[in-house]
């Protein structure tokens, strides 16, 4: 990470008029002046960054921060415990396979907000993002005030898009389309699907999942009506598809 980045991350913004000085006790949860989260999970794998942005989340309030530099990480960490208030995601990861790890992280962490932070902040990248679910894309050079208005306007029920994202501006290609759909999957459906496509049947299934194999049908048929497939092998083949890495890849090599 560049010297820039940190500092954009943990300088403040001007003082409001009347605001607390420096070092005077830091607003509460809740607080207009602070933010409306009391703990977080940072998933990235660069230390500087995940090192600052730590930073700047303990001295906007945030009181119990936790990180992971890889997916597995977090995935464990999820599975482990009750997920945090927010999670902040980067998308390229060593272990990341697309949008389908920020698919992952917000099944695992049922109803608590996914605000993607990345440097790759195409209209087309961040229309992905938010299509797939995620709170909010805050762009990785953006200083606290962009934090601090995408942490209200999430926990006001809002999705935060950042400044010069065109709504509409991004028609979605077959690829981002079967992103949309996965989506919809619960985490159940999500995981029967993963075995589907390691080629599992009906009956492995039922015992990997320790369900009845009547259930397990029960959900391949939801599963391809929300994906608007007729077969297995068409929902393995869209799930495939949407591993997103040449859209990602494409807007790496852009940068």
């Amino acid at each position: 990470m560049q010297p820039a980045m940190e500092r954009a991350l943990t300088a403040s913004p001007p003082r409001p008029t009347g605001a607390a000085p420096s070092g005077a006790a830091g607003p509460g949860r809740g607080d207009a002046a602070g933010v409306p989260f009391a703990s977080a999970l940072v998933i990235d794998d660069h230390p500087l960054f995940c090192e600052a942005l730590t930073l700047m989340l303990r001295e906007m309030g945030v009181e119990r921060i936790e990180t992971a530099d890889r997916l597995a990480k977090a995935y464990a960490r999820l599975e482990a415990a009750p997920a945090p208030e927010v999670i902040l995601l980067d998308l390229t990861l060593p272990d990341a396979e697309g949008m389908d790890g920020l698919l992952r992280v917000r099944r695992l962490a049922r109803n608590t907000p996914v605000v993607v932070v990345s440097s790759l902040e195409e209209n087309r990248i961040v229309g992905s993002v938010l299509r797939s679910g995620a709170a909010g894309f805050v762009p990785k050079h953006s200083p606290r005030d962009v934090f601090t208005r995408a942490f209200a306007a999430i926990a006001a029920g809002e999705v935060f898009r950042p400044d010069g994202f065109v709504e509409g501006d991004d028609t979605p290609d077959e690829t981002e389309q079967a992103i949309e759909r996965l989506a919809l999957l619960t985490p159940q459906q999500a995981r029967i699907l993963e075995l589907v496509c390691e080629g599992q049947l009906n009956k492995q299934i039922a015992w990997e999942l320790d369900i009845a194999e009547t259930t397990v049908k029960a959900h391949i048929t939801a599963i391809l009506r929300k994906l608007n497939v007729r077969s297995r092998t068409q929902a393995v083949l869209l799930a495939q598809n949407a591993r997103y890495r040449k859209i990602l890849h494409d807007a790496s090599g852009a940068n």
